[in-house]
């Protein structure tokens, strides 16, 4: 296997297309100093407002902190927040491209209120009915034309109704003709629906719920079985679970890994599956051992979870941190 230097080198030279739900993060800072008169709720009084980008596009973050270029593929509405996403997107210099503005969806906005680091409400504007046949038709074509340019495909799914069986069968076997490695972090509503994807990602949550299965999170045989049955079933070549305080385990037809997890000043938890599959993607895109995959996506997990809020892992700071590991 190459160095370390090697391998973050050739990071740089990658593309990603990240296929899936894109979302606007909206945030609302403000000072609570008194109780609204007309309803026992806190007025808040604004002081800063920001929007960031969500859901599938934080992915895309993390594949441009590790060096790669991401190209975003997905559905949005073409109203005031798909424009201000579009618009964001190209101040960060990324491509947009694959972005859909469609007249038959909303664009799905997550918004917080907070006071002193404290979040006080969240509104959620969205809609999870599936693509309008247009649409569908749309983001095909525009993925037709995407994937012969890059290395590996990702698939982000927050069940909000931009993948669907159908587009993820059309896409996986697009990605086949061109011999492109496929990643998926699934969700519940289509956690059956990607046969024959190169590596599967779930969690120990989204695994047991997915085969209707009941064990002690620690159970390494049942978890060994779980990944076997999942490889079977859906004919996928890794199956890779993030195990939370327990690590992770990859495996394989022919190699199984439990990786621990390493030890940190834990903060936040929020994003570091992101984080994960970005790394992972990268790692299989260059056709590195399950073992080392692993490793490394387990240790960029773990460093996100040190921040406050959801973060991009920071490249350098990976690269040291993994050569002080021997990774």
């Amino acid at each position: 296997m190459k160095s370390l230097d090697e391998i973050f080198d050739k990071f740089s030279g990658l593309k990603a297309l990240i296929v899936g739900d894109v979302m606007i993060d909206s945030y609302i800072w403000g000072k609570v100093e008194r109780i609204s008169p007309e309803a026992p709720v806190p007025v808040i009084s604004i002081t800063n407002k920001e929007i960031r980008l969500g859901g599938a596009a934080n992915v895309a973050k993390n594949i441009a902190a590790l060096g790669a270029t991401p190209i975003l593929c997905s559905v949005v509405g073409d109203d005031h927040d798909g424009n201000a996403l579009v618009d964001l997107m190209n101040t960060k210099g990324m491509d947009t491209r694959g972005i859909l503005l469609s007249e038959h969806r909303i664009t799905t906005v997550k918004e917080r209120m907070l006071s002193n680091s404290q979040q006080l409400l969240r509104i959620d504007r969205e809609t999870t009915k599936p693509l309008h046949k247009k649409d569908h038709a749309a983001i095909l074509k525009i993925v037709q034309k995407l994937i012969p340019e890059v290395d590996v495909v990702i698939f982000e799914d927050y069940d909000k109704g931009v993948l669907d069986k159908k587009l993820i069968k059309s896409i996986i076997e697009l990605s086949k003709i061109h011999e492109i490695p496929t990643a998926v972090d699934p969700k519940k509503v289509n956690f059956l629906n990607y046969h024959g994807v190169t590596l599967f990602k779930p969690n120990l949550k989204e695994i047991k719920e997915g085969l209707k299965l009941d064990f002690h999170n620690d159970d390494e045989i049942a978890i060994r079985e779980a990944s076997a049955s999942l490889r079977t079933k859906m004919k996928v070549d890794k199956v890779f679970i993030t195990r939370s305080e327990y690590g992770v385990y990859i495996s394989s037809n022919t190699h199984q890994h439990f990786i621990p997890a390493h030890v940190r000043s834990i903060s936040d938890v929020s994003g570091a599956g992101d984080t994960v599959i970005s790394t992972a993607s990268l790692c299989l895109a260059l056709g590195l051992p399950d073992q080392f995959i692993a490793e490394l996506s387990n240790l960029a997990g773990g460093m996100v979870c040190e921040h406050l809020g959801v973060v991009s892992i920071n490249r350098d700071h990976l690269l040291n941190e993994a050569k002080k590991l021997n990774l």
